[in-house]
């Protein structure tokens, strides 16, 4: 199948190769692995052999031109430089010359090489939100020179973190979830600024004002404050729990073990959370608007499956319902209003743009943040990326829509800084997104709102399977489980600009 080919592998160290790593390309963490042997056009090309992300195999994933695409969460990276080109991830791979004599091999993440601050430079590039688009932009800005101050303001206690992985493994160190440690920081002149809100912005004067009353100046600004929950019914009372921080996954995981959990809303991130909490609570019960869990982003038919998963495992559903009111003790009827249940409030997001009022900055109905395709608001200097956004997705024709991933997040965190140093770019990334149930991975690529009809490959009821959406008889988005290299595949041919048609799919 085309969708499922590639044209590498991975060389045995036995072989008589040897990949001496190309010197200065910038930071390793050594460890022996195996490399990752590309044939293109007729040359050799070698690179390490693990996706920088989450350490998936590349030899899975798909090969087109001179890009290979991890099977897993989407990432790419070109495989003559082993630099990374999509998102998710940080790192670049290690890149190696092929000669003929055996060597051993040792290979890990490569750091790009990165300048740091030079303190005569008075020139200030503000970052507001501690998320994946904040940390990228800064990366960004200090691999291509800039040297001015890079200044990243977050209210989350921590410097940027996975938060993806707080859903499916919510009793993590702290240390094992830091993208980035101090001293890395430190070394590239990056200053994370931690339980610091900003509560306006005066765009006439370049200002920021903080929580605290502190005025901070920029001469460039990044908005990528993500999104925060809808106000859920009683979210105020003792039991009932947010998912935001990472205080919070470890607030649910300490008051749920052992005890009855209630998860209001069957979306991804509380179906994860429910996943999580089913070998480990006394009971868990979902409550969810749907038939089915995600029956408007991937169908009846995948939705229900999941939905089986979980029962499976005792997960108790209540679909077809919404919850109106959280009561607190003495109430009555849905055990979900007694308090001895822990409550976990999925109602939904909205961007986090409040601190945006009289700024002058454009939002959308849902305050969502108006950027052009270099991330540029209506405001000279002040950008946007992340969450908080909306933007013109390329494969949809430039549609302007919100796609809450985080690897879309970081890959407009890059834009917006290339756009800052007048290096002009525009966003074409294609969204790839990934969810975890009891350690199944469905992967999802594209944008699929408005589908019409799915064609499935393989068996839905057998967990392993490939979705295409189709609307307007072309292939808008895609999902699979247990299928890969497939959503890799047709992630890589909607990047490089080409229609998958539904005949095609059938």
């Amino acid at each position: 199948c085309v969708l499922c080919r590639t044209c590498f592998l991975t060389l045995p160290l036995s072989l008589s190769y040897s990949m001496n790593r190309h010197p200065e390309l910038g930071q390793s963490e050594e460890q022996e692995e195996k490399v990752l042997l590309v044939r293109t056009q007729g040359q050799y090309s070698a690179v390490g052999s693990q996706c920088s992300h989450y350490n998936a195999p590349l030899v899975k994933g798909a090969l087109v031109g001179d890009r290979v695409r991890c099977p897993f969460h989407g990432a790419c990276f070109n495989v003559r430089t082993g630099d990374i080109e999509e998102y998710p991830g940080l790192d670049c791979l290690p890149i190696y010359r092929v000669k003929h004599v055996s060597i051993s091999l040792t290979l890990t993440k490569r750091v790009k090489k990165m300048c740091s601050m030079v303190p005569d430079i008075k020139h200030t590039v503000l970052l507001v939100g501690g998320g994946p688009a904040s940390l990228v932009c800064a990366e960004t800005l200090r691999q291509n020179c800039y040297q001015g101050r890079v200044i990243i303001i977050t209210k989350d206690t921590y410097p940027p973190f996975d938060k993806p992985k707080l859903s499916k493994a919510m009793n993590l160190d702290v240390s094992s979830i830091l993208l980035r440690s101090g001293d890395f920081y430190q070394q590239y002149g990056i200053e994370v600024w931690t339980q610091k809100e900003v509560v306006s912005v005066n765009p006439a004067d370049k200002t920021v004002k903080l929580s605290d009353g502190a005025l901070q100046h920029y001469d460039q600004l990044l908005v990528s404050t993500g999104s925060r929950p809808l106000n859920c019914p009683g979210g105020d009372l003792k039991g009932v729990k947010l998912l935001q921080s990472y205080e919070d996954a470890k607030e649910i995981h300490s008051s749920c073990v052992g005890q009855k959990a209630v998860v209001i809303g069957a979306s991804f991130i509380g179906m994860e959370v429910a996943s999580y909490l089913s070998d480990k609570a006394a009971s868990v019960s979902i409550v969810g608007s749907t038939r089915y869990p995600y029956e408007r982003s991937l169908g009846p038919e995948v939705g229900k499956m999941t939905m089986q998963m979980l029962e499976e495992h005792n997960v108790k559903f209540y679909m077809n319902d919404a919850i109106t009111e959280i009561r607190g003790e003495h109430s009555k009827t849905f055990p979900v209003s007694s308090d001895k249940y822990t409550k976990i409030c999925f109602s939904g997001v909205i961007p986090t743009s409040d601190f945006l009022t009289g700024s002058g900055v454009k939002l959308d109905s849902r305050k969502a943040v108006i950027v052009d395709k270099f991330m540029r608001t209506n405001i000279p200097d002040v950008f946007s990326a992340g969450d908080v956004t909306t933007f013109p997705l390329t494969i949809r024709g430039d549609q302007r829509v919100n796609v809450g991933h985080w690897q879309m997040s970081q890959a407009q965190g890059r834009v917006a800084a290339l756009n800052m140093l007048k290096k002009p770019t525009k966003i074409e990334s294609v969204p790839f997104f990934w969810t975890v149930l009891l350690g199944k991975s469905i992967r999802y690529t594209g944008y699929g709102e408005g589908y019409t009809e799915i064609i499935f490959k393989g068996k839905v009821e057998e967990r392993k399977f490939l979705a295409f959406y189709i609307k307007d008889e072309v292939v808008v988005a895609a999902a699979s489980l247990m299928f890969d290299p497939a959503v890799a595949r047709i992630a890589e041919l909607m990047a490089t600009g080409q229609v998958l048609t539904k005949a095609q799919a059938q």
